[in-house]
């Protein structure tokens, strides 16, 4: 083979030599797939226009390179001769020698002929300030300015940065463990998009290189380098606006094809990204449980101390309890904060600026008394100490009188603490015994002032809350919506393996506080964390708790009501499920496992089943280990058949004791954290998912279409002012009754009472009062009289109780979550309102969860899953001016234009959860829109507006002129319009108005003043006879109203027209809209029947907005709960009787049937394992021509088939084709109608594999012989005819089919299967 031509110079050639590439024209080609061409294409390529100008343009490049050399060497070659032959120091010495003589020129001749002006004030400066040297301007630099100028224009050196900006290259960086391309698991137009953009990236020669580019920082926008990567890291970082890697790559492509300024690539926003979470970020830690379960936490500390650096959230930290001058409203009112708390979790010092006071420390007085606080509480709004009293003696020894109610002590009141007392040798000298003995003294100082190393110490109290969402085991968060915080999640741990990690975590702040910048004093602080409740749905809660599970006998995790079914249902285990129980403590827990453990040890599993049956108790963690010991006792043993049990269970002993930490839930041994009392109830599960969805299901499943359209039509007239309801969708609601969810179930309860009164029974009705009045008392967001709160309750939750047992007794032993409302009342003593811990946030919050799981490989998705929320936790810091320390421990934060964007921007508020608090002043109104092509708003004296009919008209200037209104503020902060129905402070005396806004005017001349027209009605002095609710009628059957300012407006509440009374219908008729068009038919809608003087509508008293305040507003007698059954322990034990009579008559029955079931076995035909298929060559009609079948007997089989299909024990149906049915056809429809239900349909069997066979009619008829002998002994006269008449068929219908089969045999073929 003849060798290849030599190439030119400017091209290179691969290893095979089949390819080459032209290093002229490769840098101006931006796709490098182009770069190399095939060598048979050498010609043509320097023919080319485009090789041509590439050639000279690196012609001339070359040229003016070589000048520049060429000048560069010249000025070298000039630079050291003139060293070598000291020219320079000439020339310094003969410049020095020119400026001695000007100088003494200028002082000896002033002015001096032909010196100038400007010589003068040049050489002025240069005496005062010098100058500098220079040689003048090296032309070599300019050339190599020039050069840096083309060789960027033409993307040369730069060429690492030029392919990521044309898509080139990797995105990943080596060192970046938290960067991943991710592809796989994306949706198709994801992957589609992946798939385009990983092309882009073969064959790429600048992978793996770093962006050595300079970046310049702006201040405004720190930490960030420009407001175009702040906008980018905030578009990549957006909650539930996820984009994905492919998308962010094209985002970045359309900015900079679009000439957007500072659009970095794709990498470097990586590059960013890392820096900002390894310098203000969260950090994600991998853990690994004891069980070998892998997945990672976010760490809890540094989320937490965001919090506190955030001076946006920190006043809204609480760190002492506090007794409410007011309602109790908050989870510091309840009694576990103020009263049950263990004393060492509690804050346990004041701050006053200069001095530390600690509890448990001696503390001196103004009044020069002595006390030793041990709970610091806010009382009348102030912090207060509660402490024991200290006298001393005549002798110096001091005595703590700790019994009897605590002092409680304002913290101003103290003015020396425990080290001045010290250093003012103030301190008792001796103390008593009884001091001593209680460890007082040697609890002195505080052991916790080393641990603050100065610094004040705080307790922040977090809630953990975990659930089971998107396929994954568990995720832990804590609190609220944008104050909701990611801690873990796992496909694989549980939540108590992850716990373990999360206390772990907090732990190590009791003994080495997080050390933060406190946004309240601007010094820095110190925090220790405990968890303050668990709220979560009641498999959870039964899962923290260490409770076997509602399946259980004992089903409640709260006491330990329950027993077996017959217990139950005795009398008194029936009304004991209508009472609390024992209750669980974490300490009984804990024997408890500690005995299962200890049983384990000995290798005998059932003695702890029944353990755990008998007292409900079974942790998921520590079962993990008994079945580890339950297998490591069972391998002993066989190991060696000779060693005892006591000796096996002596060494898995050893094992347990050295293993403690390991082997028990962290729910059960976190400090200050009692699982059994920490759960409270969640309103979200136990009320609208239990209580109303069975109300519901209840209400709906026996109506028929007719009722549920009528129930549509009446939801839909729904008066919805005052409920704060989402736009109500009744067709919705009706076509997917079976599958609401906690939103639409709100409109259900709060609503259904008045419209189902006629659609469903008395007791139904009775039970939706109920239900409604319940759920009201249980939204509550402020409690004003707690003991009368919770009498109301008590008494709401024992009529839903009963009526629930009086429709189906069978519900209060099955239903965990009637029984757990009997458990309210003390987890509001203890809690405070029910609504401060329910989880209706965090069950929003899985969406964000969701969209993180969905950009993820799925490869690692814990881990993909804590790093993005971290940095969606870092990215909200930065936006709300949070601080953080860097790694010169100096605490910054973000620039005014982050912070800014966030203030200025409503929408980026929504999209990043944040609902800033707004301020509103009562009594503020807000003008109506001016009109299109309006410029001022039409302006009305008051005589003009239906203000002259007011009662106190004459109390107003009638000339002073108003602008119309659509909104105002009241008292409560609500928002009112035209239409409202408002409680009012009456003008005239201390009189409650009641009415409903007619009009709403502002002051044209004072902005801030502004009236309403307010239409007045009044409580009726009795309930509504229907619904037991107050009602309002016009005040005297005539109308009247009055004008009221504003200000005096208290609150909105809801109201529904007495529908009932006005006799109104569905009489109206609309047209129908479809996608926002009027389609041509129409719908009917309610139409309500007004009379002015005797329109009476009824106060809403199961909405859930305000209706506390409407309890406040009228009379006790209207407002609360009445108990339906006088005395409920006689109507439970009638319960119980119904209950036991109606189960022991059930479970006869199924034995009944079990026992014929059985004996019909034994008598019943083996099954074939193999039949006939008649394979069709003609038509069946053509078969069935016979005058067999022109009897008109019918063919009745098929229906019979398909019963059978649905209740054969036998194994799965044949397949049965139609040739097979109406062959096998030969009883008369009156003999199955006949048979009853009670008649074993196996005995059938052979009916299915029937194919014209006499042998399997034959089987059949020998299988009614049994069922015709239970008729006889049952002397059931008319069940025996209908069974000879049954066999008689089958006898003429082998007959009948024998002369088919005969005809099918010439026309088919048989093949066995």
């Amino acid at each position: 083979m003849p060798p290849k031509a030599t190439l030119p110079s400017c091209f290179l050639s691969s290893v095979d030599g089949k390819q080459i590439k032209c290093t002229y024209c490769a840098p101006f080609e931006p796709d490098v797939r182009k770069h190399w061409i095939q060598r048979t294409s050498l010609a043509a390529h320097m023919k080319g226009v485009q090789h041509q100008r590439c050639s000279t343009a690196h012609e001339e490049q070359q040229a003016q390179a070589r000048q520049a050399q060429l000048r560069r060497d010249l000025l070298q070659q000039e630079f050291i001769s003139l060293q070598q032959s000291s020219a320079l120091k000439d020339l310094g010495s003969h410049l020095e020698q020119q400026d001695r003589e000007k100088r003494h020129s200028r002082d000896s001749e002033q002015g001096e002929p032909g010196m100038t002006g400007e010589e003068r004030v040049m050489w002025t400066d240069y005496n005062l300030h010098g100058a500098t040297f220079s040689l003048g301007e090296d032309p070599s630099e300019r050339v190599h300015t020039e050069l840096d100028e083309e060789i960027n224009n033409f993307r040369l050196q730069d060429a690492r940065q030029t392919a990521y900006e044309l898509g080139f290259g990797s995105e990943t960086d080596d060192n970046n463990d938290t960067s991943t391309v991710r592809t796989e698991g994306l949706a198709q137009d994801e992957q589609y998009l992946a798939d385009i953009l990983a092309e882009s990236y073969e064959n790429s020669p600048f992978d793996g290189l770093d962006d050595e580019r300079p970046h310049v920082s702006d201040s405004q926008w720190a930490p960030y380098e420009s407001k175009t990567m702040f906008l980018l890291d905030l578009l990549s970082n957006l909650p539930r606006l996820r984009i994905s890697e492919s998308l962010m790559k094209v985002f970045l492509w359309i900015m900079e094809q679009a000439g957007a300024r500072d659009v970095p690539s794709f990498y470097r926003l990586q590059k960013i990204q890392k820096e900002l979470r390894m310098q203000g970020g969260v950090s994600t830690t991998k853990f690994q449980s004891v069980q070998g379960n892998v997945f990672y936490i976010n760490d809890p500390r540094e989320i937490i101390a965001k919090d506190w650096s955030n001076p946006l959230i920190r006043p809204h930290i609480h760190v002492y309890p506090e007794i409410p001058d007011g309602p109790v409203s908050e989870v510091w009112h309840g009694e576990k904060w103020c009263k049950d708390m263990d004393l060492d979790t509690l804050s346990p010092m004041y701050d006053t600026g200069d001095r530390h006071f600690y509890v448990n420390e001696l503390t001196w007085l103004y009044d020069g008394s002595l006390v030793i606080p041990f709970r610091w509480i806010v009382y009348h709004n102030a912090v207060h100490a509660e402490s024991w009293k200290v006298t001393v003696d005549d002798q110096g020894m001091a005595t703590v009188h700790d019994e009897g109610e605590p002092l409680m002590v304002p913290a101003s009141e103290m003015t020396d603490n425990y080290f001045d007392l010290e250093h003012g040798h103030e301190l008792p000298q001796t103390w008593s015994a009884h001091s001593h003995a209680n460890g007082f003294p040697s609890a002195m100082p505080n052991h916790l002032r080393e641990v603050a190393g100065g610094d004040p110490l705080y307790t922040s109290f977090t809630d953990y809350f975990g659930d089971d969402v998107s396929g994954n085991r568990s995720k832990a968060l804590l609190q609220q919506q944008y104050h909701t915080h990611f801690i873990s999640t796992s496909p694989h741990a549980t939540i108590s393996e992850q716990f373990v990690a999360f206390k772990q975590t907090i732990e190590s702040t009791h003994q080495e506080p997080v050390r933060v910048l406190d946004a309240a004093t601007g010094k820095m602080a110190r925090f220790q964390i405990f968890v303050s409740a668990a709220p979560s749905d009641n498999p959870m809660q039964s899962e923290l708790s260490s409770h076997i599970g509602g399946g259980g006998n004992l089903f409640c995790c709260k006491c330990d009501v329950g027993g077996i079914t017959l217990e139950k249902e005795s009398t008194e285990g029936y009304e004991s499920l209508f009472h609390s129980g024992t209750l669980r403590s974490k300490e009984k827990i804990m024997k408890s496992l500690k005995t299962q453990v200890d049983q384990a040890c000995t290798g005998v599993k059932q003695r702890i089943s029944d353990i755990q049956t008998a007292t409900g108790i079974k942790d998921v963690y520590t079962q993990f280990w008994i079945e580890d010991l339950l297998a490591r006792a069972k391998v002993m043993k066989e190991a060696n058949r000779r060693r005892s049990t006591e000796d096996i269970r002596s060494e898995l002993q050893r094992w347990v004791h050295d293993h403690q930490d390991e082997i028990y839930s962290s729910f059960l041994t976190l400090n200050g954290f009692d699982p059994t009392k920490d759960t409270p109830i969640e309103i979200l599960h136990t009320i609208l998912l239990g209580l109303v969805k069975y109300g519901w299901h209840l209400t709906h499943k026996s109506w028929d279409p007719t009722q549920k359209a009528l129930n549509a039509l009446r939801l839909q007239s729904t008066m919805t002012s005052g409920l704060l309801l989402p736009a109500i969708r009744a067709s919705y609601i009706m076509q997917y009754a079976n599958s609401l969810i906690g939103r639409q179930l709100k409109t259900v309860v709060q609503t259904s009472v008045f419209h189902v009164h006629d659609l469903i029974g008395p007791l139904e009705f009775q039970l939706w009062k109920a239900i409604g009045e319940l759920s009201a008392l249980m939204w509550f967001p402020e409690i004003h009289n707690m003991q009368l709160y919770l009498d109301d309750v008590d008494v709401a939750v024992g009529n839903v109780l009963d009526l629930f047992a009086e429709i189906d007794p069978l519900k209060i032993i099955q239903k965990l979550k009637l029984h757990l409302q009997l458990h309210a009342r003390e987890d509001i003593l203890r809690f405070g309102p029910l609504v401060g811990v329910c989880t209706e946030d965090f069950e929003c919050y899985n969406a964000v969860l969701r969209f993180c799981s969905i950009l993820s490989n799925h490869l690692a998705p814990s881990r993909d899953i804590a790093i993005q929320l971290a940095d969606q936790e870092a990215l909200k810091h930065r936006l709300t001016g949070g601080s953080w320390a860097t790694s010169q421990n100096k605490w910054i934060s973000a620039g005014y234009g982050v912070q800014d964007m966030l203030v200025k921007h409503p929408l980026l508020q929504r999209l990043v959860g944040w609902s800033p608090t707004t301020v509103k002043s009562v009594g503020a109104s807000k003008a109506k829109p001016l009109k299109r092509g309006m410029k001022t708003r039409p302006i009305v004296q008051l005589s003009e507006t239906k203000a002259p009919h007011t009662l106190n008209y004459r109390s107003f200037v009638a000339t002073s002129e108003w602008i119309e209104g659509i909104s105002f503020v009241t008292q409560s902060k609500d928002d009112c319009t035209v239409g409202s129905w408002v409680f009012a402070e009456s003008p005239l005396n201390t009189e409650l108005l009641v009415g409903r806004v007619n009009e709403i005017w502002i002051s044209n001349t004072v902005s801030s003043q502004s009236i309403v027209i307010l239409e007045l009605f009044q409580v009726a002095a009795s309930r509504h006879p229907t619904f037991g609710m107050p009602f309002l009628t016009c005040r005297h059957r005539e109308p009247s109203s009055m004008l009221l300012p504003t200000t005096s407006i208290k609150f909105d509440f809801n109201v529904q027209h007495d529908c009932l009374y006005a006799g109104c219908t569905a009489s109206g008729s609309k047209p129908q809209v479809q996608e926002r068009t009027e389609s041509g038919k129409t719908e009917m809608f309610v139409e309500h029947c007004h009379d002015t003087t005797a329109d009476r509508f009824i106060m809403n008293m199961h909405a859930f907005h305000n209706v506390h305040l409407i309890r406040l507003a009228v009379p006790r007698t209207l407002s609360a709960p009445q108990p339906l059954y006088a005395d409920r322990t006689s109507k439970h034990a009638e319960i119980s009787a119904r209950l036991r009579t109606s189960q022991g008559e059930k479970r006869a029955t199924q034995k009944e049937n079990r026992e014929a079931k059985k004996a019909a076995g034994h008598s019943e035909a083996v099954e074939p394992q193999t039949h006939l298929v008649l394979i069709k060559k003609t038509p069946l009609r053509q078969i069935l021509q016979g005058p067999a079948f022109a009897d008109g007997i019918p063919y009745f089989m098929q229906p019979l088939l398909h019963r059978f299909r649905g209740h054969t024990s036998h194994g799965p149906p044949l397949p049965i084709k139609d040739a097979e049915q109406k062959l096998a056809s030969g009883f008369l429809c009156d003999a199955q109608r006949l048979a009853s239900e009670q008649l074993n349909t196996s005995a059938f069997y052979g009916l299915t594999v029937a194919q014209g066979e006499q042998t399997i009619l034959l089987q059949e008829l020998l299988g009614l012989v049994p069922v015709f002998t239970r008729a006889s002994l049952g002397e059931d006269s008319e069940r025996q005819l209908a069974l000879l008449g049954m066999m008689k068929d089958i006898i003429v219908s082998m007959g009948i089919i024998a002369d088919v089969e005969a005809k099918a045999r010439s026309e088919y073929e048989r093949v066995p299967v």
